[in-house]
């Protein structure tokens, strides 16, 4: 079977406006289109195409049997799926929600991430689920939960979530071919979000495992992923816009937490010195410890002040007119860079001390 990722091989001449949904449905179709043993299931992928329309068009375009509506049984999703990937297809479920997965969790614990090594290599799991995830679309409880943690926490898995159009294609493409199972961690509301991009050539993007630095700077490195990259570049640029009394921060984008690219971010933080870790899943237990952790192994010697986190708070989702509260934002991330404890008075003044953004950093 192929299971290569398809790579521009001309100049782009058609680069378009393009969202971040738009981009994940060409790379499903790109993969059906690909290798016959790609299939997409998951509730109402089919005739609805999902209820974010990731998967719309493609029930018309490749059959019921290609992309296939199931019941509402995440579980009895999950293991179908594995059966399949064990006879050689390449399944790539959708969670309707964040929250709905819990209910397969168990298969992904016990099988979905244990099976290679059950096997010793000789069954391998090439399987793909799609959740989308967070908040700031003003979903309810179940909808909105960040649980990024608990796939992390499972050795065998893959876990991946990209912030742009490009890497959303790429990544995906990359998901899809690998023969290691893939948590695809879609910012939902990112989905929306646009960037020129050209579907007959798309961009060459790193593959699993890779982050980049999505902007260079040298006062300190916020360390973000998924939903939480555009709200660090808006605060990095309002730190830039402070002239003088400003912070030139610089924001490293993950892409994949697991594997963690440690080599990408620990060359971040020791030019820069400090690092703020920011993500919407809660602070305690969440991939900002543990990111905190690897940091200061790496970087002790290199740092100037503790590495901090700025994260949502330890509780139940909110409900959706209490979410803004909620989820990090440019006030806390930069009031978590005041308290970076600046030689130059930054924490006992300047740009508001560590009083002078609302709080809620960890």
């Amino acid at each position: 079977m192929s299971t290569a990722v398809r790579q521009p091989t001309a100049a782009r001449t058609d680069r378009k406006p393009a969202t971040m949904g738009q981009a994940l449905r060409r790379a499903l179709r790109d993969a059906l289109a690909d290798d016959p043993a790609v299939h997409v299931l998951g509730e109402d992928v089919g005739t609805l195409g999902g209820v974010f329309r990731v998967t719309d068009g493609l029930a018309a375009e490749f059959g019921a049997d290609r992309c296939a509506d199931t019941p509402l049984a995440e579980a009895g999703i999950l293991g179908t799926a594995v059966g399949m990937a064990m006879y050689g297809l390449r399944p790539v479920v959708e969670m309707q929600f964040d929250a709905f997965a819990y209910p397969g969790f168990e298969q992904l614990v016990s099988h979905v991430s244990r099976m290679r090594n059950r096997t010793r290599g000789r069954l391998p799991m090439p399987l793909t689920v799609r959740i989308p995830y967070g908040g700031g679309i003003g979903g309810v409880e179940h909808h909105s939960d960040s649980s990024e943690a608990y796939y992390l926490a499972t050795p065998g898995l893959h876990v991946v979530t990209p912030a742009t159009v490009a890497d959303s294609y790429g990544l995906l493409r990359a998901a899809i071919a690998s023969d290691d199972p893939v948590v695809f961690l879609e910012p939902k509301r990112l989905y929306w979000s646009k960037a020129d991009w050209d579907p007959e050539e798309p961009d060459a993007v790193p593959g699993i495992g890779r982050a980049v630095v999505r902007r260079r700077g040298s006062s300190a490195t916020l360390i973000t992923y998924g939903p939480s990259v555009p709200v660090c570049l808006e605060a990095a640029e309002a730190a830039r816009e402070d002239g003088a009394e400003g912070w030139d921060l610089e924001v490293v984008d993950l892409r994949t937490l697991s594997p963690f690219d440690e080599e990408t971010v620990a060359a971040s933080v020791r030019r820069t010195g400090r690092a703020v870790v920011v993500h919407e899943s809660p602070g305690f237990a969440g991939p900002g410890g543990e990111i905190a952790a690897r940091i200061t192994e790496r970087c002790f010697h290199h740092l100037e002040a503790p590495v901090l986190r700025v994260a949502g708070f330890d509780i139940p989702y909110p409900p959706p007119m209490l979410e803004r509260h909620h989820l990090p934002g440019v006030d806390r991330v930069l009031d978590a860079v005041a308290r970076l404890q600046w030689e130059s008075g930054f924490t006992s003044g300047g740009r508001g001390g560590a009083e002078g953004r609302g709080g809620g950093a960890l």
